[in-house]
């Protein structure tokens, strides 16, 4: 009799954290790219290690990606690519060499490297790269990353990068947000947030759906983070913090406003 309830206090205490961790699975799996707002570039790797993870996160991003070594022989045959990225986490020389061997052949798309923390500062101006990243970078930051290394080979499509929303203009390839022609003083996280809301107005995300969009879905922090930037946000955006709406135990959303009358409904 004492095991058997023993068990069911087990399943009581234990089944409410696999399910939520399930369902948090489930939504990220079952988002569509479209209805995130994501786009889609093709990324070739250049992986130094057979079946290696170069960059864990970037699966969680819809992202189309194909995997080569990182051999100058495979350079011969490889596919076209929006962007390469190129694993310098173990042998730095080599590396450095097929970077240049890459650049000298008149490479057009974007290279990006990763590195570990401590192959940061071996990382030169020489090796004529576009961008260097953490193999532990999150989602939003591979994806910001991504997005701006295109932005520099296609300096024709800033308009298109800008996104207009209620007064806001928010500047993806700067990284700068202003608001009726005010610049806000945003951090990374802030600007992520806003730029994430601001893609999908008037729709309502929970916390957890923001931890992991903005975030990442790795992050161990407590959804008091989202609250924070959120409180944050609203403090920086001044008589306009009305932009960012609160939906009673759900979560947050964007409000759209007419830029002229200045007014939202909450």
């Amino acid at each position: 009799m004492k095991k058997s309830s023993r068990a069911t206090i087990m399943l009581t205490v234990y089944a409410p954290r696999e399910t939520a961790s399930k369902q948090r699975r489930f939504t990220l799996e079952s988002t569509s790219s479209e209805e995130r707002g994501e786009f889609m570039a093709s990324i070739l790797i250049l992986a130094a290690r057979p079946n290696g993870d170069v960059l864990p996160n970037l699966a969680l991003l819809s992202h189309q990606v194909k995997v080569i070594p990182a051999e100058p022989a495979h350079l011969v045959s490889a596919p076209d690519s929006d962007l390469i990225v190129l694993d310098a986490r173990g042998d730095l020389a080599s590396a450095k060499n097929l970077c240049k061997i890459l650049t000298a052949t008149g490479l057009s798309s974007p290279l990006i490297v990763v590195v570990t923390e401590g192959g940061m500062a071996a990382v030169t101006p020489d090796w004529g790269i576009t961008d260097v990243i953490l193999e532990t970078a999150t989602p939003a930051e591979i994806d910001a990353r991504i997005r701006l290394a295109l932005g520099r080979q296609a300096p024709a499509d800033d308009v298109a990068s800008r996104i207009h929303a209620s007064g806001l203009v928010i500047d993806e390839a700067s990284y700068s947000v202003k608001l009726h022609d005010r610049p806000l003083d945003l951090t990374f996280k802030e600007f992520e947030l806003l730029r994430f809301l601001a893609t999908h107005p008037s729709r309502v995300f929970t916390r957890e759906q923001l931890l992991s969009e903005v975030w990442g879905y790795d992050y161990y922090g407590g959804t008091r983070t989202v609250d924070v930037h959120v409180r944050r946000l609203r403090a920086k955006l001044g008589d306009m913090e009305q932009l960012i709406g609160t939906v009673r135990n759900v979560g947050y959303r964007f409000n759209v406003v007419d830029d002229n009358l200045h007014a939202t409904v909450r």
